[in-house]
């Protein structure tokens, strides 16, 4: 019998050492069958060593997306002061929130869970006329997408990340982790690298979790115990203690792992073997755990997210709610350097 993740994640005071505990990156999955949300999403998990004992690094698959959900959410009662990336869009551009009346990414993933999320992506819909913004095979993109409408598609993060550093000015190493990578738009549901499939899927995943106590950035700033202004008075505090809670940032894994064709195993291998030679981040890793990110494109994802999570671990707890109006509908991608 399964648990229910009705229940929230109590906040905790954190009275152990100060910063993350443990560091989780999801490479996603919008598959709709259970075998294959089990062979696909993979999880990354580094957990801090206590009372002098090593850090673990940890490769996993074999859960459906529902049971991610409740293993996150018991990890988190065992170590509040943990980050969850997950490789998806968290929202869409501001314009389409707003157009579904939409005041917070919250009522968003609300209105996704209820059904709409499964109705965008309904290739055919006898009941309702199809959203024709969502495209991908066998339907090609809608012509308010072209031309000057192309950048309407994507949202801030989106184009910043994947279009806008190949551009004059651009950040020149940004640009060559996109080198060969197509843009792609959440609005776009199918053909190879669609992205929206797998976003529009995670949005009721994502819900349950805000719903357990997870922080979500960059609706909300980090609570994780270690950097200030992480104080919450009257909710869960003792004697002016930080309260500790889970994290959630949305990734993108072609900024972690760089212009690498991850299809291909010997390019994971030598990827890897540099990486193990090279990069003391990497070192301690077990050959198990190595085994697993060769023989799989989407545990090297994992692997490789989390490893970066770890290098920028310290700069989690300094994450702030975005003030932006735009930013606070559409969300951003974490990358090294950004604080909302």
């Amino acid at each position: 019998m399964k648990k229910s993740i009705s229940k929230r994640v109590k906040p905790s005071v954190n009275k152990v050492e100060a910063g993350v505990q443990r560091l989780v990156a999801i490479d996603w999955s919008g598959r709709v069958d259970a075998a294959g949300q089990r062979r696909h999403i993979w999880a990354g998990v580094w957990t801090r060593g206590v009372a002098g004992a090593k850090d673990t690094v940890r490769l996993e698959a074999g859960r459906t997306r529902e049971e991610v959900a409740e293993w996150l959410v018991e990890m988190a009662a065992e170590t509040p002061a943990m980050v969850v990336s997950v490789d998806c869009c968290f929202s869409y551009p501001a314009w389409f929130l707003q157009e579904h009346g939409c005041a917070t990414v919250f009522e968003f993933w609300e209105k996704a869970a209820g059904g709409y999320a499964e109705q965008w992506l309904a290739r055919e819909c006898e009941e309702v006329a199809r959203d024709e913004r969502f495209w991908g095979k066998p339907h090609k993109r809608p012509a308010q997408f072209c031309g000057e409408g192309y950048r309407c598609m994507f949202r801030f993060a989106d184009y910043d990340n994947k279009i806008a550093q190949g551009l004059e000015g651009g950040d020149a190493l940004r640009a060559a982790k996109m080198k060969g990578i197509t843009p792609k738009s959440p609005f776009q549901i199918g053909g190879s690298g669609s992205v929206g499939t797998g976003s529009l899927r995670a949005m009721p995943f994502l819900l349950r979790l805000h719903g357990a106590g997870f922080r979500v950035w960059p609706f909300e700033g980090a609570a994780l115990g270690s950097a200030a202004g992480n104080r919450e008075q009257g909710v869960g505090s003792r004697k002016g203690g930080s309260v500790v809670r889970p994290l959630l940032v949305e990734m993108y894994t072609r900024l972690m792992t760089g212009a690498v064709a991850k299809s291909n195993e010997e390019a994971r291998r030598k990827y890897l073997n540099e990486r193990k030679k090279n990069d003391a981040v990497y070192a301690g890793i077990s050959r198990g755990v190595y085994a697993k990110a060769l023989g799989s494109e989407d545990a090297f994802d994992a692997l490789v997210s989390t490893m970066e999570m770890v290098r920028y671990a310290g700069e989690f707890a300094g994450l702030k709610a975005t003030k932006d109006a735009a930013l606070r509908l559409e969300g951003l991608t974490w990358r090294p350097g950004v604080r909302g």
